[in-house]
C-alpha cells in the first residue's frame, strides 16, 4: 500500500529500442529500427506497476509478427495494448508509442539510379477496459523530406524578367510561351511532412500510402544521389510547382480523403508542414488536426460554393 495515494495517469517504460521485422506476404519483411514507450494507468491503492511485463509483452509480440501473426505495424501497436490490459488486471488504459526508422527502395527520376531514403514512421495504440471486450484507438504516421520552391519569390523575379523582356521588344505571346517552359528562379526550402491518421482497431490505413501523399504534396521529391539529368529534372519540377507551406497542408488533406474516403468519419487526421527557410533565419509552419467528417464538410463546401 503506498504512503500517498493517488492515481498515476502513466506509469511504464521508454526508449525501449527493439528490432522489428513485419512479415509481407510474398515479399521480404520489413525491418523497422524502433523505440518503444509503454505505459498503464495506476490505482492509488498499488504502490507500483510489475514493469517487467512490458517487455514481456513487447517481445511476444514482436515474435507473433516474425511468424506472420501481426501484418502491420499499427496493428503490432494495438496488439501490444490489449496485452498489456491482460497482464495489468488493474490498470483501465494502457498506450503504447513506436517510432520507428525504415529504409525505403527509390530510383531517380531521369537515370533510374537506385538509391535509399530513410522514413520516420509513428504508430501508437490506445486499449481501455470496458465491461465488455477493450475499445482500442490506434494510428499510423510518417514523416517525409522533401523540397518546396516559394510562390511569392518567384512572381516577384517573374515581374522583373517580364520588364526586361518588354524592353527588348519581346511580344507578349513569346513572353508567355518563355514562362510557360521555363519557370522563374525562386527561393526553396528543405519541407519536413508529418501526416498521422487515427482509427478505431478495425479499420486499416496503408502506410505506403501515406508515404506517397506526403512525398507528391510538397513542390518535388528529393535524393540521397543525383546525376546531372536528375537534378536538372528535380529543380525544374520544384519550380513548375511552387508551394507555400499551407498548400502543403491543405493539399496532403484533400489527398488523405481521396484515398482514404472508406475511413469512418470520426477518423482523426493530423497533419504538419515545416519548411527550412533558405533566405530567412526562422521555420514556416502550417498543421491541421480533423477529424475526416470535419475535412470533408468544408471541402463539399467549398466545391458548393464554386
Amino acid at each position: 500500500m503506498p504512503d500517498i495515494r493517488i492515481n498515476l495517469t502513466r506509469v511504464g517504460v521508454k526508449n525501449v529500442k527493439k528490432l522489428v521485422e513485419v512479415h509481407r506476404t510474398g515479399k521480404r519483411p520489413v525491418i523497422f529500427i524502433s523505440n518503444f514507450d509503454v505505459f498503464v494507468d495506476l490505482p492509488g491503492s498499488l504502490k507500483g506497476a510489475n514493469l517487467s511485463r512490458n517487455f514481456e509483452v513487447i517481445d511476444e509480440v514482436l515474435q507473433q509478427a516474425i511468424d506472420g501473426e501481426v501484418n502491420e505495424i499499427e496493428n503490432l501497436c494495438s496488439v501490444v495494448a490489449r496485452k498489456l490490459l491482460d497482464r495489468h488486471e488493474y490498470a483501465d488504459r494502457t498506450e503504447v508509442f513506436m517510432r520507428s526508422e525504415f529504409m525505403v527502395k527509390r530510383e531517380t527520376p531521369v537515370s533510374k539510379t537506385a538509391c535509399h531514403e530513410v522514413v520516420k514512421v509513428h504508430a501508437k495504440a490506445v486499449a481501455r477496459r470496458t465491461f465488455k471486450a477493450p475499445i482500442v484507438r490506434k494510428s499510423i504516421g510518417a514523416e517525409v523530406t522533401g523540397m518546396t520552391a516559394c510562390p511569392c519569390a518567384q512572381n516577384i523575379m517573374k515581374e522583373r524578367a517580364m520588364r526586361v523582356l518588354e524592353g527588348l521588344d519581346v511580344s507578349r505571346d513569346k513572353i508567355d510561351e518563355f514562362f510557360a517552359a521555363v519557370p522563374m528562379a525562386t527561393h526553396n526550402q528543405r519541407g519536413k511532412g508529418f501526416l498521422c491518421i487515427e482509427t478505431d482497431d478495425d479499420q486499416h490505413v496503408d502506410l505506403s500510402k501515406i508515404i506517397a501523399i506526403l512525398k507528391v504534396s510538397m513542390s518535388s521529391g528529393i535524393y540521397e544521389l543525383l546525376k546531372r539529368g536528375d537534378e536538372g529534372h528535380v529543380v525544374l519540377a520544384a519550380h513548375k510547382n511552387p508551394r507555400f507551406v499551407e498548400d502543403c497542408v491543405r493539399e496532403m488533406a484533400k489527398k488523405v480523403l481521396a484515398e482514404f474516403e472508406y475511413l469512418s468519419g470520426d477518423s482523426v487526421v493530423m497533419i504538419k508542414q515545416t519548411n527550412e527557410e533558405s533566405i530567412h533565419q526562422h521555420d514556416a509552419y502550417a498543421e491541421r488536426k480533423a477529424t475526416i467528417a470535419e475535412l470533408v464538410n468544408e471541402l463539399n463546401g467549398d466545391s458548393q460554393k464554386d
